[in-house]
């Protein structure tokens, strides 16, 4: 009954958020000076034609009926047309967030493995130089701008390595004789490589502190003080004893960063030109392209409500303690 009550207070609470948030959406992209057809270049556009486009997006109607029509639209999964190719705004969205992901989930895992193995090390050898470095590398790279450190990669790695810097595939590829499966698989990891090292790098300062603040706290409980008595190894109190306990802040923190790093990534996807859903975002932006851009920040805001929302479920579920 406890997990029920849970349950619905926090699906009600991500209701209400995401409702919130799309109405904010609405009025936010209203609220600016101009329109989408103020937003149009064209030289040539006739008063007539203008007009006829205003009818065509309903923005010749009141404020109320327009929200009403984009709720309606939304509840039909339609976010609109975009103004420049006049294709539907999820049709303009859907490759780019199948690029991202991936890069999102590697950039993630790539962080978490560095973050975890330094905060860990920086807990047992606490005090030491070890912790020192650990922690002092920990806060530089979480207090470096993401897209700085891109920089720094595609001069020092990227020109000496051999690494693509920019796109998502090589443009010769297929065109002398048709590529294989492994021979595209690996061109995408390659270009995928430096834009999730370099969220990976910016993230991982915030989880090896994590990580070492609440090893610290776990390491000093009686349980492990009675481990240490019977004579276990260090190794196995550490990982065994420790570790698994001191995970919770670390589940919880990596489902609320991901919804974080999907919006970080535009900065990351503007240095390697890669055609994410940041690099479409800022297209958008260039081309005045407002169903789009709307559509873009409307996914990106309900990302990381769906992802605390999982944030809490998962401390519910690893933390027996939580009531409410």
């Amino acid at each position: 009954m406890r997990g029920a009550d849970y349950l619905i207070k926090r699906t009600g609470a991500a209701l209400l958020t995401v409702f919130v948030a799309i109405t904010l959406n609405f009025i936010l992209f209203r609220a600016v000076p101009g329109n989408a057809i103020t937003a149009l270049r064209c030289l040539h556009c006739t008063k007539q034609f203008k007009a006829a486009l205003e009818k065509e997006l309903g923005l010749d109607k009141p404020m109320l009926q327009q929200y009403t029509i984009y709720l309606g639209n939304l509840a039909q999964g339609d976010l609109g047309t975009s103004l420049v190719d006049r294709r539907p705004v999820w049709q303009n969205l859907k490759t780019p967030i199948l690029n991202t992901l991936p890069m999102l989930a590697v950039a993630t895992i790539v962080s978490v493995v560095i973050g975890v193995a330094a905060g860990v090390m920086s807990a047992w050898r606490r005090g030491t130089r070890v912790d020192r470095i650990n922690t002092w590398t920990a806060l530089s790279f979480y207090a470096m701008p993401t897209q700085w450190i891109g920089l720094m990669i595609v001069f020092y790695v990227a020109l000496r390595f051999g690494f693509p810097v920019a796109g998502i595939r090589d443009p010769a590829l297929g065109i002398l004789e048709e590529p294989s499966t492994w021979t595209v698989i690996n061109d995408r990891i390659r270009h995928l490589i430096l834009p999730a090292l370099t969220l990976g790098i910016g993230l991982y300062g915030e989880y090896a502190l994590i990580v070492r603040s609440s090893m610290l706290e776990t390491l000093g409980e009686d349980y492990v003080l009675t481990a240490r008595a019977k004579g276990l190894k260090n190794l196995r109190i550490v990982y065994r004893h420790g570790l698994r306990n001191a995970m919770l802040p670390l589940v919880t923190l990596i489902a609320l960063s991901f919804g974080y790093i999907l919006a970080g990534a535009i900065v990351i996807e503007e240095v390697f030109s890669y055609p994410g859903i940041g690099l479409a975002t800022i297209d958008a932006i260039d081309r005045r392209d407002y169903p789009v851009l709307q559509g873009a920040f409307l996914l990106l805001t309900l990302t990381v409500i769906f992802f605390n929302f999982v944030a809490d479920l998962l401390y519910f579920k690893l933390d027996p303690r939580v009531t409410a």
